[in-house]
């Protein structure tokens, strides 16, 4: 998977936000507020493929967190991602 084009992370008032820019997410009019862990990881996947493993990965070696609820986590919040149209395949 990778993030879409034309989506990217701005701090706002101390808040993490994605914001969509360009013709193709004209329509977007969500607007998506990351947590800390969740800002590390879209920070570390920009303009690169990955999927849930890889964030498992990520989240493993920030946190104290064994790999099954990372795992569980990282799964969750991709499916998020891809339900609101941030990423792709």
């Amino acid at each position: 998977m990778k993030i879409k084009k034309g989506f990217e992370l701005r701090e706002v008032c101390g808040e993490h936000i994605i914001v969509a820019y360009g013709r193709e997410n004209i329509d977007f009019n969500k607007v998506i507020s990351l947590n800390e862990s969740a800002t590390l990881l879209w920070k570390n996947i920009v303009d690169k493929d990955f999927n849930a493993s890889t964030l498992a990965d990520l989240l493993c070696k920030e946190y104290e967190v064994d790999a099954e609820t990372a795992k569980r986590d990282a799964q969750a919040l991709l499916d998020e991602w891809t339900n609101v149209g941030l990423v792709e395949d």
